[in-house]
């Protein structure tokens, strides 16, 4: 320990410390000016955003906010994390506060963490992984034995779209560090599998991912609902874009025609220039090279039975379906929720309102990958997936205390509500537009 500094509860060593007041926080909340407290202390982030892992943009996201659980959520490796946050250190804060449902809910964390419940049981993972490729096995082995016959073509499509699915949930978990104890690893596997498997780039699914959790149905911070140029969602958006002339769609249509160019082109074609642009913008080459392995597994698996033209159709095909089964399941949870400007809520609050829960079971669990449980999986994004349903009961409980509402619907409840919700935001923006 340093001259002057004392020990942290973990042993690592800070500055003797100043104090600062929320208020003082809360004026450097812009980019190149970003304070942020975490458990009582703050943090200048300003110029840390570029060696941040999980990018500048999650962590001006926060700026001049109390961090603490989003914080918490995010890092199962804090004690390795607060060796590189000493030298960001600003002070203490002075006048800090915690509510009844942060005290809840930061309880209900430490329950979580003290029972196991973010520890993997590795045979679950082998297992999922296994049967993805064993899909793809099977594929191979169907269109090898039919050769290239229109039967063969759409059944290895339906075929492959299971497996490119199910791969897709596989690069979330490791994505969110929740398989292995080790970082590194985590982050191979997620290139491997995102990589090589999915046909796309690592560092771009973390890049929206990580915003996504962090400010969920946020407008401007969550890319996820920054599609405005197509569909507007939520309340504010379709009566500001209405307003202001904004936008070029029919929307008051776009509960119809979200069934042609929603869930048909997602990972087609918006998912694959996006990730490109990203790729190549950021002269990410691994990632690239990651991708390029993908389709050179393609062509030499598949190249022989159809020829390059019709592996590239098998492609898109395959695109196509999986396409429907990841925008439905991703966007159920959350379309119809809150979507509007960020209003500082806190990490329990802010989760509930913009998530809600789809009915589990054994189909329901594997069609989603266990999205199905989004409210737990947002509270805690790195607990592995198969541990999610212990936490439900306690969730449940600090909602009703506080009188929150907790949602959880049927599968086909919540793709209706995709439906309606479409439906709702087109309204308000021709009425808006109208009565203008």
């Amino acid at each position: 320990m340093g001259k002057g500094g004392k020990a942290s509860e973990n042993g690592s060593a800070f500055p003797a410390p100043k104090y600062v007041s929320m208020d003082d926080v809360r004026e450097h909340n812009r980019k190149g000016d970003s304070w942020l407290m975490i458990e009582g202390k703050v943090y200048d982030i300003s110029r840390w955003g570029s060696k941040h892992p999980g990018g500048a943009k999650i962590l001006n996201h926060f700026a001049g906010e109390d961090a603490t659980d989003a914080w918490t959520s995010f890092h199962n490796d804090k004690d390795y994390v607060k060796k590189f946050m000493k030298s960001l250190y600003v002070g203490d804060v002075k006048d800090k506060e915690e509510s009844d449902l942060q005290a809840d809910f930061r309880a209900l964390r430490k329950h979580v963490e003290d029972s196991g419940l973010l520890k993997t049981k590795p045979w679950f993972f082998c297992l999922h992984l296994g049967h993805i490729i064993l899909m793809e096995i099977a594929a191979y082995c169907l269109v090898s034995y039919m050769g290239a016959t229109i039967s063969s073509f759409v059944l290895g499509a339906m075929i492959l779209a299971v497996a490119q699915a199910q791969a897709g949930w596989s690069q979330h978990d490791y994505g969110h560090m929740s398989v292995f104890q080790s970082h590194k690893i985590n982050h191979i596997f997620h290139h491997l599998v995102i990589g090589h498997i999915k046909a796309a780039s690592s560092h771009w699914w973390n890049f929206r991912h990580f915003q996504h959790h962090a400010k969920p149905n946020v407008l401007k911070k969550d890319p996820d609902v920054d599609v405005a140029y197509l569909f507007l969602l939520g309340d504010y958006v379709p009566k500001s874009w209405a307003l202001k002339k904004k936008g070029f769609m029919p929307y008051q249509l776009q509960s119809s025609y979200w069934f042609l160019i929603g869930p048909p082109l997602l990972l087609p074609i918006y998912f694959h220039v996006e990730n490109l642009m990203f790729v190549f913008k950021r002269r990410d080459w691994v990632d690239l090279g990651m991708t390029i392995t993908f389709f050179l597994r393609w062509f030499y698996l598949f190249g022989p039975v159809f020829g390059g033209w019709g592996v590239f159709w098998l492609y898109m095909f395959t695109r196509f379906l999986e396409s429907h089964w990841f925008t439905w399941v991703t966007q159920m949870s959350h379309i119809p929720m809150k979507i509007a400007h960020d209003d500082n809520m806190d990490w329990f609050s802010m989760q509930l309102a913009t998530t809600c829960n789809v009915e589990p079971g054994y189909f329901n669990d594997w069609f989603t990958g266990h999205l199905n449980y989004q409210v737990e999986h947002h509270l805690f994004p790195t607990m592995p997936r198969h541990n999610l349903h212990k936490i439900v009961p306690q969730v449940r409980a600090i909602c009703k205390k506080h009188n929150i509402p907790y949602r959880c619907k049927t599968l086909y409840g919540a793709f209706a509500d995709i439906v309606h919700s479409l439906k709702k935001s087109g309204d308000i923006w021709y009425e808006a537009r109208h009565e203008g």
